[in-house]
């Protein structure tokens, strides 16, 4: 068994977008459109915080699929485009997709976004891995885990990329992981646990 996953060190998350950057231009993403962002917690706004000057606090929480172990978005749709591979990721077959966005609907994390109009990208060409998949006007696009990457054995790009090494990939299933050993022995953070979703990317300080 293989359950791919991602921790997230809060502490170590300063808020600079990088990780939705590197997903965009690795994973051909369209203008107007994001697989990963973070925001910051209890704020109406991308960059606030909390509290009144001069006694402010900020903390960032980096969003995307979950990859969840038990996908409510799996579970509605229709087509079985959403399922779950054998490296435990949630991914969509573009082909079986309708666009009925049940599973956006689902999702009780926020992180599906849908393809309204033809694609723009700026520029004007398809970037990023050249074995990820255009996708058309009228699908739903998420985070994949890089699955072009970690089918090959490579890390996601937002991991790759972070400035601040503040993400950990690696097998859940494999107890000599990294990932593995942090979830065990650190208190980490489920976001929604109470769903009962049980999301495959966790957070700790």
């Amino acid at each position: 068994m293989t359950r791919l996953a991602i921790a997230i060190n809060m502490h170590r998350c300063i808020g600079c977008q990088t990780c939705s950057n590197a997903c965009k231009m690795e994973n051909n993403v369209p203008m107007g459109m994001l697989w990963t962002r973070t925001i910051a917690e209890n704020c109406d706004v991308t960059d606030g915080a909390v509290g009144e000057f001069p006694n402010l606090t900020r903390t960032y929480l980096p969003m995307a699929c979950q990859h969840c172990e038990n996908p409510a978005c799996q579970k509605v749709c229709p087509t079985g485009a959403t399922y779950k591979d054998d490296m435990g990721r949630v991914e969509i077959d573009y082909d079986k997709c309708i666009g009925c966005r049940m599973c956006m609907a689902a999702c009780p994390y926020n992180v599906r976004v849908f393809n309204w109009n033809d694609p723009n990208r700026d520029p004007d060409f398809n970037y990023g891995d050249k074995d990820v998949p255009v996708r058309s006007k009228g699908v739903m696009e998420k985070c994949t885990l890089c699955k072009e990457r970690t089918d090959r054995g490579e890390e996601p790009m937002c991991v790759v990329c972070c400035p601040t090494k503040a993400r950990i990939y690696g097998d859940l299933d494999d107890p000599n992981s990294e990932i593995s050993q942090i979830k065990r022995q650190r208190s980490v953070r489920i976001l929604l646990e109470e769903r009962g979703t049980k999301p495959q990317v966790f957070y700790f300080e």
